[in-house]
C-alpha cells in the first residue's frame, strides 16, 4: 500500500498545458458551483474544460478553482458552431438515449474526444444531439432522471482517461 507521502511525490508539480486530447464541455451550464468542482477533476486526469462564455462563467470558475495552477478551459464562442467544428475528434454526448453506450462499457479515450454535457434540467439541447458521433448514458437505479453535471462529467472523465 502506498503512503500518503508516495501519492503525494507522484503527483505533477505543475499544471500541466493543453495536450488538446480529452476535452469536457459542460456548453449549456446552469449553477456555477459545478463547473469549479469540474475543472478540478479536469486538473486530476489531465483533461481541459470546453465552456461558453456567458457573464456569470468566469466569476464562477474562479470562486469554485482551488487548484494552486490554473487548469485548461477553452473558452466557446457559439455551442453548436464549437461543435461543428471539432474535426478529426470524437464527440460524446452525456445523455439517455436509446442507443446509448452504457458507462460501464465506454473504452478508454484513444483519440481526440469532446466529452459533451447538457444541463441537469433539459440535457443536451436536440439541434445539438445531431453532432454527436456517440452518446453515454450512466445507468441509475434510483427516482432522479439524472446526476448533476459535476458528477456526471467526473465520472465520464475518469472513464474517458482510463482512471477508473
Amino acid at each position: 500500500m502506498r503512503t500518503p507521502r508516495d501519492l503525494h511525490r507522484s503527483r505533477r508539480r505543475r499544471s500541466h498545458r493543453c495536450w488538446d486530447h480529452l476535452i469536457v464541455a459542460p456548453l449549456w451550464p446552469q449553477h456555477g458551483a459545478n463547473l469549479g468542482t469540474l475543472l478540478r477533476t479536469c486538473d486530476a486526469v489531465g483533461a481541459c474544460l470546453a465552456v461558453p462564455r456567458l457573464p456569470w462563467v468566469p466569476e464562477a470558475l474562479a470562486r469554485g478553482d482551488t487548484l494552486r495552477e490554473r487548469a485548461c478551459v477553452h473558452w466557446v464562442h457559439g455551442p453548436l458552431r464549437w461543435l461543428r467544428n471539432q474535426r478529426d475528434t470524437h464527440v460524446l454526448g452525456v445523455e439517455l438515449a436509446e442507443d446509448a453506450v452504457r458507462l460501464a462499457d465506454l473504452p478508454m479515450a484513444r483519440r481526440r474526444t469532446v466529452a459533451v454535457l447538457g444541463n441537469e434540467r433539459t440535457g443536451i439541447p436536440p439541434e445539438a444531439l445531431d453532432l454527436l458521433d456517440e452518446v453515454v448514458e450512466i445507468p441509475m437505479i434510483g427516482t432522479g432522471a439524472s446526476l448533476n453535471v459535476a458528477v456526471a462529467g467526473s465520472l465520464v472523465l475518469y472513464k474517458l482517461a482510463g482512471m477508473s
